[in-house]
This record gives structure tokens, C-alpha cells and sequence, in this order.
């Protein structure tokens, strides 16, 4: 079944331009990884303990496959991108949160970082994908690891992703300290806050 233009149009943000491509955007060098052995995923902050994830034990959690449409602040929207990833509450069974755990810091490789709502973390639609398109995803998206979290702009889908942070206060990540949005919703066009 074809979509009708006025279907494809009420899934673009105000703003926004359609891509058929995947345009890379990134702050500083793309981490290559020659050994995964070296590669695991912390989960820590506000849990009753801290838990370390092997590339080995990653790869071996059950993984789903996710459909969305991504929302970039650089004004480029890209529908209909199939991933497999492995679902939020899969990883959420490793750990017990803290009843003020109230949002998330995510933790990526050469020291980027990214904040996000709790809620926004733990939402059916977040994920931590390793494919996209049916291709594992290249060092230049985010290989091995990278968050989707599709809802929002899409800086804040971390690559290269090696830790979530529990936390029960915001703080700006990478990005929202150089003037990004805090929260980045692409339907309310929050892509910069110089306040």
C-alpha cells in the first residue's frame, strides 16, 4: 500500500525536509573498535548496584525490531527506518532503580553525553539498536551500540553509547551545554535554547 502525500506529510515536524539518505553528523573523531572485548555497556547512578554489560552478553539479549521515522535539528527527516535492536526493558531487568532515579544521562564514547526524561528512556519505542536497514549499523552511526530514541530530535539517540546514567536531577549533556534544547521535541521545534 502506497502512502497518499497528506499521509507522509502529517509525519514530517514543521521544519523539516524529507531524506532518502542517512547524512552523518557528528561532534569530533568516530571511535573504531578492534577489539570488542574492550566494549561494555555500565548502567549505574541511582540503582542499588552498579551493572557492566560485555559485548558478549549484549549481543546475546534478545533483540526486536523497531519501525520510526527520524527527526534531525539539522532540519532532515528520514521515514519508514527498520532496526533491531534490544528493547529498554530488557536492559531495565538488570537493574532495580531508585525510587528518585527521575532521568537519565546517556554516555558515549570520547566523553559526548545526552539527557532524557526517565520516562522518555523507558518509553515501548526507545531502544539500543545494532542494525539498521538489515545492515549493522557502520562506525560512522554509532557501531556497536548506539540509542534510538525516535520521539525526539535525534541528537539525543546517542552513538557509540557505553553508559546510562540514573540521576534525579537534569543536567545538560554535550550538546544542550552548547545551546541545544534540554528537551528537543522536532513537533514543538525545540532545537536551540540561548536563554
Amino acid at each position: 500500500m502506497q502512502m497518499s502525500r497528506t499521509d507522509t506529510e502529517s509525519r514530517v515536524p514543521p521544519g523539516q525536509r524529507l531524506t532518502t539518505g542517512f547524512p552523518v553528523l557528528h561532534h569530533g573523531e568516530v571511535p573504531y573498535y578492534r577489539d570488542m572485548r574492550l566494549w561494555d555497556l555500565k548502567l549505574l547512578g541511582l540503582v542499588e548496584e552498579n551493572v557492566t554489560i560485555s559485548y558478549a552478553e549484549f549481543m546475546k539479549l534478545p533483540r526486536r525490531k523497531f519501525v520510526n521515522d527520524i527527526h534531525c535539528v539539522t532540519a532532515w527527516s528520514k521515514l519508514d527506518n527498520e532496526w533491531e535492536g534490544v528493547a529498554v526493558a530488557t536492559i531495565m531487568e538488570k537493574v532495580k532503580l531508585k525510587p528518585e532515579a527521575k532521568y537519565v544521562m546517556l554516555h558515549a564514547e570520547r566523553g559526548w553525553t545526552t539527557n532524557l526524561p526517565l520516562e522518555d528512556f523507558l518509553r515501548d519505542t526507545s531502544f539500543f539498536a545494532l542494525k539498521h536497514n538489515g545492515e549493522l549499523l557502520t562506525p560512522e552511526h554509532g557501531y556497536p551500540v548506539r540509542m534510538v530514541v525516535p520521539h525526539l530530535y535525534f541528537w539525543k539517540s546517542a552513538k557509540w553509547l557505553r553508559a546510562v546514567e540514573f540521576r534525579a536531577t537534569d543536567r545538560p549533556g554535550f550538546w544542550e551545554r552548547n545551546g541545544y534544547h534540554m528537551y528537543g521535541d522536532p513537533w514543538l521545534e525545540q532545537r536551540y535554547d540561548f536563554e
